[in-house]
């Protein structure tokens, strides 16, 4: 008994230590009410968000697994199977039954799976036999665990018939996640899980479906929206980069990352690759106009942003750059046809802006110098600026800077500069601090929120548009890239 005492005052003492460190964006940590009722976290979400993590192979560490399948051990695994990879549904039952002697339903900063593997300079025990496996709060398989502890984790995206609702997604480029933000309360309410190397991403038009190009596996995979699993993968030529979706839902457009240069047709009934348009250059970029007319595919190789007439699926004009072109983001006339493009490019930190109608580059607009300081310790000078958006509303630009770690706010038409909101810098030990190397910009549909990818950071940053301000900094995957706005009605 006294043993018991002596642990569980262990366990407040570091739970204390835990509730005011780290970001809680994503996850509350604080304690609940002694009225409230707790119930045992989700099977389903531990065995499919929380058990795989014991398998996970971390850098400089031994697996979770390596230590919890050891006899004595207060939370035990079973052992695997030989030449298995996964747990039995018995197996994972006993784990499961394993894990809730470690952990205080409702309560992560009281729980003892959170607390002994984290840094204690994160909040976390003063010793691990295991390791300091998670140095921060901000990790996303040590908020994963959280979120299943706290019970708000979810497996999947339930409609709930109130109306509109809207997910934003990120696709982490160096991992095999995939993040759903929910807007509301910039929480990750899904982890779309086994794409590895996901590239870019886009809906069916009902929301049904999510398609997602996979570089690892050179393919198209199809995900079930609500379930988060994939349903079909389509197989591709060659290794692919950004997609897009023409307005009908009818046809995927996937831009390859091989020269000579194409973009490759999935037609979404039989969800089969139907016809390859040739393009100059291997394609980094490629979206479709507002109007549905016209799909647009940059290249970095060759300096040249391609336009396809959608109606005949042939290269009808392009425009040549002097270097790489990289995101785009487009400007509609009053009657929803294309005004202008914004096109950011190798090496300039700012964007060229291309007239629709004469087909031609018609100015070039380079970002402030101030603030600036960033980009050369990240090696990431020969693309200054990267991430660019038209506010759904049409009224503002947003343009990102790695050497100037902000996100920069024109007005529009008149492209007049507004201002600017700093984004996370990235604190390394004995190091000065860097920059979060934003890479792409979405919106809420209101136009109310920008929401940046920080690549370098591990996190996405929410911004309130009209008051300039970041106002969440949500914990995601490795290099988080594309990120794109679901909106269902």
């Amino acid at each position: 008994m006294r043993g018991i005492s002596i642990l569980l005052l262990l366990l407040l003492s570091a739970g204390a230590r835990l509730g005011g460190a780290g970001n809680s964006a994503s996850v509350n940590l604080e304690r609940p009410s002694g009225s409230e009722q707790q119930a045992t976290p989700s099977y389903e979400v531990f065995k499919n968000e929380v058990e795989p993590i014991f398998l996970k192979r971390r850098n400089g560490h031994a697996r979770c697994y390596g230590c919890h399948v050891l006899p004595g051990r207060v939370f035990r695994l079973r052992a695997l199977a030989a030449g298995s990879n996964g747990w039995t549904e018995e197996q994972s039952q006993s784990n499961f039954e394993s894990v809730l002697r470690v952990i205080v339903p409702g309560d992560p900063a009281s729980s003892r799976l959170l607390l002994h593997p984290l840094a204690p300079e994160a909040g976390g025990d003063a010793f691990h036999s295991g390791g300091r496996q998670f140095e921060s709060q901000n990790d996303p398989d040590w908020r994963t665990m959280a979120r299943w502890v706290k019970g708000d984790s979810k497996n999947s995206l339930n409609d709930d018939n109130t109306g509109a609702r809207t997910w934003i997604y990120v696709t982490n480029s160096a991992a095999d996640t995939i993040d759903v933000i929910d807007p509301a309360d910039n929480r990750i309410v899904q982890v779309i899980r086994d794409i590895e190397l996901p590239h870019g991403i886009t809906f069916s038009p009902d929301g049904g479906r999510v398609y997602v190009s996979n570089e690892a596996e050179s393919v198209l995979d199809v995900v079930d929206r609500k379930t988060g699993t994939i349903v079909q993968q389509v197989a591709l030529t060659a290794r692919p980069n950004n997609i897009a979706i023409t307005k009908d839902g009818g046809r995927v457009l996937v831009g390859i990352r091989a020269q000579p240069g194409s973009v490759e047709v999935i037609d979404t009934t039989s969800l089969r690759r139907v016809k390859d348009i040739p393009v100059d250059g291997s394609v980094h970029n490629l979206y479709v106009t507002a109007d549905g007319k016209y799909a647009v595919s940059g290249s970095i190789e060759n300096k040249t942003a391609s336009v396809i007439d959608l109606s005949r699926d042939q290269l009808v004009w392009e425009v040549k750059f002097d270097s790489g072109v990289r995101p785009m983001s487009f400007e509609q006339n009053a009657d929803g046809s294309t005004h202008r493009i914004f096109v950011q490019l190798s090496g300039f930190n700012g964007f060229a802006v291309v007239d629709f109608a004469r087909r031609a580059e018609v100015a070039r607009i380079k970002l402030p110098d101030e603030p600036g300081g960033f980009g050369v310790q990240e090696g990431r000078l020969a693309t200054p600026s990267h991430g660019i958006g038209v506010s759904p509303d049409g009224k503002s630009l947003w343009v990102n800077s790695t050497v100037a770690n902000a996100t920069f706010k024109y007005s529009l038409p008149d492209l007049k500069l507004i201002g600017y909101v700093k984004l996370p810098e990235v604190h390394g030990i004995g190091a000065r601090p860097t920059g979060a190397v934003p890479e792409w910009i979405t919106f809420t549909p209101d136009s109310r929120f920008v929401y940046v990818s920080n690549s370098a950071a591990q996190s996405v940053s929410a911004i309130d548009a009209d008051r300039m301000k970041e106002v969440a900094v949500i914990p995601v995957g490795e290099v988080p890239k594309r990120i794109n706005t679901l909106f269902m009605r």
